[in-house]
Parts: structure tokens; sequence; C-alpha cells
């Protein structure tokens, strides 16, 4: 998953050092360096004056720029809160330093994500990634409100295979400006963990798995509800919903929603076939053929809700059949093969090498009592198999 980043550019800040007077040798010196660039004995200066006088709210604010030219953001912020503890008399100096770390680290980070797309191997791409993580943590510290800085570093968390440790920017990007593209992520992120959890507990996993997944369905739910509330229009979220009904097995409410899609925009192909799957699972055929109907009149080449509604008609019919007496010679069921034909028919003739799909429309032959052409069938799935 690539992204672009956005690269954020800001003045350079000038720091005013002031008159020499009235101050410790160390300060003095301190200053000194500072105009020097000479950062390491600016900082060993500062750090004798701040143990001198623990009181020295110039030295800390000192002290945090000359760590801030060496990327010590832990250790500046540490000063600078020092300096604004004493007084506040360095408080918009400060400000500014904050803000021009925030974007020199932003930005810093955007290069490192950059070298990360364009690198070759996998362990230069990770590296590149990583370090592009803690430039945009960096900015955080900050400026804890950005937007931008929880969006990259969500991002960047994706592409580096960190998805979990994408939950947190998410969460953050949503309380801070709450946009259906940002609960559509986190929607994902929470859809696809429980997913990998259920499947982990059906392959035989241990039973925490089922309800670590139950609790994440539930909690992407709420997240979902939430997100439909401010964006009841936006049909990536209904599908999101949607999807998380049925992966929790909760399918009444799931019809629910779907019902209310399909209501809302009757044109949507994609609500229609969703409703349908959703239909046909629950074992309501007629429902979902209606659905499947309606999204092939919408598009009459949409070939998922071609074998979707053959299927259907296969299931209904074999579901008759199955109910039948013994001594009940009713052909009633045929209609429902017949009406899966052509649509398998259609499908073959859009995508012709599934075998899978051969060997129902031999299926269907085969209840049709159409042998030559059941035949005829099986040996296409067999050849596509390459038996």
């Amino acid at each position: 998953m690539k992204r672009i980043l956005i690269v954020l550019t800001l003045a350079s800040m000038v720091l005013g050092l002031g008159a020499f007077a009235c101050q410790s040798s160390e300060l003095t010196s301190a200053k000194l360096y500072i105009s020097q660039k000479n950062w390491d004995k600016a900082q060993e200066m500062l750090e004798k004056e701040v143990a001198k006088n623990p009181q020295a709210d110039e030295g800390y604010f000192l002290l945090g720029h000359v760590l801030r030219q060496g990327g010590k953001t832990d250790a500046m912020l540490e000063a600078f809160d020092k300096s604004l503890a004493i007084s506040k008399k360095f408080e918009e100096k400060i400000k500014n330093e904050k803000l021009a770390h925030w974007a020199d680290s932003f930005n810093k980070g955007v290069g490192f994500y950059n070298k990360a797309a364009k690198a070759t191997t996998k362990d230069s791409i990770q590296m590149h990634y990583n370090t592009a993580i803690e430039k945009f943590e960096d900015a955080i510290k900050c400026a804890p409100d950005s937007a931008n800085s929880y969006q990259n570093l969500a991002f960047t968390f994706l592409n580096a295979g960190r998805q979990d440790e994408a939950i947190a920017p998410f969460k953050k990007l949503i309380e801070l400006e709450g946009s259906s593209k940002s609960y559509v992520s986190l929607s994902e992120l929470y859809l696809t963990k429980g997913n990998k959890l259920m499947d982990a507990y059906k392959a035989g996993g241990a039973a925490k798995d089922s309800v670590e997944a139950m609790k994440l369905y539930d909690e992407n739910l709420a997240l979902l509800e939430e997100a439909q509330a401010k964006y009841p229009e936006d049909s990536d979220l209904l599908v999101l919903l949607s999807n998380t009904y049925i992966a929790a097995d909760k399918i009444a409410e799931a019809k629910e929603t779907f019902a209310k899609g399909v209501k809302a925009e009757p044109d949507n192909k994609f609500y229609r076939y969703n409703y349908g799957v959703l239909l046909l699972g629950a074992n309501d055929y007629e429902g979902a053929a209606t659905q499947f109907e309606e999204a092939l009149k919408i598009d009459p080449e949409y070939t998922n809700s071609m074998y979707n509604l053959a299927v259907t008609y296969v299931k209904w019919g074999s579901e008759m059949r199955e109910a039948l007496n013994a001594d009940d010679d009713s052909k009633e069921y045929q209609e429902k093969y017949n009406l899966a034909l052509p649509h398998l028919v259609k499908y073959l003739e859009e995508k012709p090498e599934e075998p899978a799909i051969w060997e129902l429309l031999g299926k269907v032959y085969g209840n049709l009592g159409d042998n030559a052409k059941m035949e005829e069938a099986f040996k296409k799935a067999d050849a596509y198999r390459g038996n």
C-alpha cells in the first residue's frame, strides 16, 4: 500500500541570544558556543549551568534548543518543560522551537518513507520505514494535535507490516478530524484482525481466539455505527458494517443494515449483491434471487451476481428435490435448475477456465436429464483441472 505523504514547510526559527551581561560564565560560554554551532560544548556548559542553578529558566530553554539540534526529542521536551515550570518567560520561544522541530521531524519522516518506497531490498525497506515511524512519533510529541502526523504514522505502520500498531494512530486521527476515510481504515484493521483470529479458532485454535475475535467485531460495530451516524451515505462504511455483522454471526442485524442500504440506493449493484449474498447464506432463496436479479438489471455483465444467482437457483432446486417423498415424481424442482442454466452459461462465456463452474453446470444438466451436455461439461471441468 503506497500512500503519498504530505511534506510541511516552515520558516527556520531564529534564536535571539540576547546580551551576555549579568549572567553566569557557563551561560555566557554556552551562548558563545551556540553562535558557533558547537552543540556539544554548548550542551556541556548548559548542563553545568542548570546543575548549579536549578531555577535557571533560560538555561533549561537554551539546553532544549541545543538538544533539538541533535534530534534528542525527549530530552529537549524535558528541558523545555523544566523551563516553563520555573517561569513563562520563554513560553513563546519554546512554542516556536517545538513547531520547528515538529516540521523538521515530519519532513524527515516523509523522506524516509519515500526512501522505503524506492528501496529494493527487504532489509532496507524495513529500515527506512522504521526510521520514518520514529520521526513521525517525534513529530507527534511536539505537536500532539497534528492530524497529519497521525495519518502518516498510521499509513507507515501499515506499509511496514505492523498493522496492529496502526490502530492507535487511526483512533487518534478519528478523535482529531473524524473523516470517513479514517473510520474506513480503522474498521478494515479491526475486521481483518478479527477474521484472522476466527479463522485460527476454526482451524483448531484456542477458544480465546474466538473470544478476542468477537470483541473486535463488537468494537468494530460500535465504531461503524458511530461513523454511519456521521456519514449515512458512505457506501464503504455500509459494506464494512454489513460484513462485520456477518462475521459476528449477527444475521438479523445485518439484514436490517443491508435493507437500509438498498432502500437508500436502489441502483447500487454492490448493495444489491451484498444483500443477496447475505440472504443466500440465510437460505432465503427468493429474497436472494430478487437482489441478484436487480443487480444484473443494473449491470448485466456483473459476473459475481451471475454466479450467485445461479447458485441460488441450484440450492433452491436441490432443497425442493430433497423434500420430495419417495413416491412423488414431481419435476417442479427442475424449474429452478432451468433458471440457473443461462446464468452459468453466460458466466462461463466470460470466465471459461473455471473447472468448479463447469462441474456445477454439469450437475445442473444432470438434474435436467440432459446426459450428453452433462458429460461434456464434466470433461471441460477435467480439462481445466489438468486431469
